[in-house]
């Protein structure tokens, strides 16, 4: 085989390779569970501290949860800020409004940090 030959099949390749890489990208995240069909479901549940928990182990629970918490985090943050509170006396306000709102038969947490079913 001559050498452009080659160089033509390697630039191939990548091209191939890097398509086929971003596909599974851009649609891994439209597979993805959403938060409502997670807590339908019974994967996840209002914590009293604010953030979302895991209810049923598993990795894609696991994801959605971190993913959720961040933004929940740099929210809280930012209104304690705006506050001039520490951020844990907005954690706890939320926490406790986010499971008064809990939809009937999603999982929230009690005070002895044992899941339950609103």
């Amino acid at each position: 085989m001559n050498k452009r030959l080659k160089n033509t099949l390697k630039t191939i390749t990548r091209i191939l390779t890097l398509a086929t890489l971003l596909f599974s990208v851009s649609f891994s995240s439209a597979w993805a569970i959403s938060l409502d069909e997670a807590k339908n479901r019974g994967m996840v549940g209002e914590q009293l501290n604010g953030y979302l928990g895991v209810v049923q182990s598993s990795g894609e629970a696991r994801s959605l949860a971190d993913s959720i918490n961040k933004k929940r985090r740099a929210a809280y943050a930012e209104k304690a800020r705006k506050a001039g509170v520490d951020i844990n006396v907005i954690e706890i306000r939320i926490g406790e409004r986010l499971i008064q709102r809990a939809t009937k038969g999603h999982y929230i947490q009690n005070s002895n940090g044992q899941w339950s079913k609103k």
